[in-house]
């Protein structure tokens, strides 16, 4: 697939077939991904790869932690949005909301989803060594980037996931990840579902000059 072509079609997936990844396309996602340059190569990431029953065990432990303690998916931001960020987020929801499954809230969709990852068959686990600083979570940026789009190019779908740097501890403790590591991300890997309408949700991006400034 054209890389241009890619970047322009990629989108989050929410809905997914039952069909399972097998090892061999995983591996080549993978192999893929971890072609993405990192600051003097220093690759300060590791993979879990989470299927079947263990992704299962996983996805309802998530589920029980996120309504025990009542947490929900949010921007992540140390005080109140500016009103441009709130248009932008909003513009999600309003993508979203006419394509939700029967009457179920939006906030549920989410944190729900989040959890149990869409119930995509496959889920990724990305953590890095906790030696770094949190400049090193840049090279995880540009891993997720490449993943995305190598998914996309082997007709997966996938959506990152944040949610569950909630529960850091249940994770590594489920998966039995070094506690010198800390999870950074999760990202759901699986066949889209053509026929769900949540799939056909497009969110737009701003104008350039929202996000550009030239100085020449």
């Amino acid at each position: 697939m054209d890389l241009l072509k890619a970047i322009e079609e990629r989108r989050s997936t929410r809905a997914f077939l039952e069909r399972p990844v097998d090892r061999e396309k995983m591996e080549t996602l993978i192999r893929l991904a971890t072609q993405a340059p990192s600051a003097i190569n220093l690759q300060p990431y590791e993979l879990t790869v989470v299927s079947g029953k263990e992704k299962q065990r996983l996805s309802r432990l998530l589920v029980k932690r996120m309504k025990e303690r009542s947490i929900s998916c949010g921007p992540g931001a140390k005080s109140p949005l500016p009103a441009y960020f709130v248009a932008r987020e909003r513009g999600l929801l309003n993508s979203i909301l006419p394509n939700l499954p029967g009457q179920t809230p939006f906030q549920a969709f989410i944190n729900e989803g989040s959890c149990n990852f869409y119930h995509a068959p496959t889920a990724i686990i990305i953590t890095i060594d906790k030696v770094f600083s949190s400049a090193r979570l840049t090279d995880i940026g540009v891993l997720v980037g490449y993943l995305v789009l190598g998914a996309h190019a082997l007709g997966l779908g996938t959506c990152p996931i944040g949610l569950i740097t909630a529960f850091d501890d249940d994770i590594r403790e489920s998966l039995t990840i070094p506690d010198s590591k800390e999870v950074v991300i999760g990202v759901a890997v699986g066949y889209p579902d053509p026929g769900s309408p949540i799939n056909r949700s497009r969110s737009e991006r701003v104008p350039l000059d929202d996000l550009v400034k030239w100085r020449e």
